[in-house]
């Protein structure tokens, strides 16, 4: 029983060392001799996406995070396949909309553009460094990026299956996901307030506002004025692509207004309103309410750890030619 003890703790140790020490190899100055100005000719690029319309803020983060929690930050998302095998073709990647790719493939255009940096940086970074700049074009934090990830070349549907959380996610689910990836529960919290820019379509609440149970039509922990404003924006039988803001007050401000909603029974995804109706994660998100900063601050912590999980360094992956294929 001892040696099966030991053996079990030399494995987990051993496991906590290959993790970490792939997370080590990335730095904030990965790029400093073989494209120092990459930082700024991404940010131009973006700002540029970011201008023509702000759905570039909400889709370019949430590609992001739908890419780490898949096969780790290695770019797998973007790949496409030949018979929509990708995933992307996921049902869970279906709704990623075209504008977070489209973010990327013009940075790494520009990047690409400059002699000294061709072939030099990867789609993961890319995707990295967009995330961080269209979360400070709508008005949030800006924050140092940790660079030196490698593209993956494996994206099956397959992959995706169970990978991503769903918007009736009670707490205990949320908090097993999201700690697979070493993500604590203030870190969830944190990252689901990246749903003050968000958006959802009809069909992924559609329950909550007109079926939740045999005895009651609404979810009773929804706003029930919020409930029949969702039911005018989302009448039955209307298309399910149609788009809805999931902050409802400041949908284009990257701001801690998505926790404040959430006081007054204003989640859109039962995922989100559970964050206050539990009691466990409930002073976090008062907490996010009350002070701006502190939901910053802690916004920058998770998606800096989010950013290291499953990461390819070194000579693992490679660096893509074109992001929506393997070189």
């Amino acid at each position: 029983m001892e040696n099966q003890s030991f053996f079990i703790l030399s494995y987990v140790i051993l496991l906590s060392f290959f993790l970490s020490s792939a997370s080590a190899q990335l730095r904030e100055d990965f790029y400093r001799s073989t494209c120092p100005n990459v930082e700024s000719i991404v940010r131009s690029a973006v700002t540029k996406k970011f201008q023509q319309t702000f759905v570039t803020a909400p889709a370019t983060l949430r590609l992001f995070f739908h890419d780490c929690f898949v096969r780790g930050c290695d770019a797998s998302v973007l790949l496409s396949s030949p018979n929509n095998r990708a995933e992307k073709d996921h049902p869970d990647d279906i709704s990623l909309a075209g504008d977070g790719f489209d973010t990327v493939i013009k940075a790494k255009e520009a990047v690409d553009s400059d002699p000294q940096c061709r072939n030099k940086v990867s789609c993961a970074d890319i995707l990295a460094l967009a995330t961080r700049d269209v979360v400070a074009l709508a008005g949030g934090p800006t924050y140092k990026v940790e660079l030196g990830r490698r593209d993956g070349r494996i994206s099956t549907i397959a992959s995706v299956q169970h990978k991503l959380p769903h918007p009736e996610f009670n707490l205990n689910e949320l908090e097993n996901m999201f700690s697979s990836h070493g993500l604590t529960q203030t870190d969830m919290v944190a990252l689901s307030g990246a749903h003050t820019i968000g958006f959802s379509h009809c069909d992924r609440f559609s329950k909550r506002i007109y079926n939740f149970s045999p005895r009651k039509r609404i979810d009773p922990t929804l706003n029930f004025r919020y409930a029949i404003q969702l039911r005018g924006m989302c009448p039955l039988n209307v298309d399910p692509r149609i788009a809805i803001n999931m902050d409802p007050t400041t949908p284009q401000i990257f701001d801690n207004a998505y926790f404040k909603n959430l006081q007054q029974g204003m989640g859109l995804f039962t995922s989100d309103q559970i964050l206050f109706t539990d009691t466990r994660s409930r002073s976090t998100v008062n907490l996010f309410a009350s002070d701006n900063e502190a939901f910053n601050r802690a916004f920058v912590s998770a998606i800096t750890k989010l950013g290291r999980v499953g990461v390819k360094t070194g000579n693992q992956g490679e660096i893509r030619r074109d992001c929506s294929f393997v070189n």
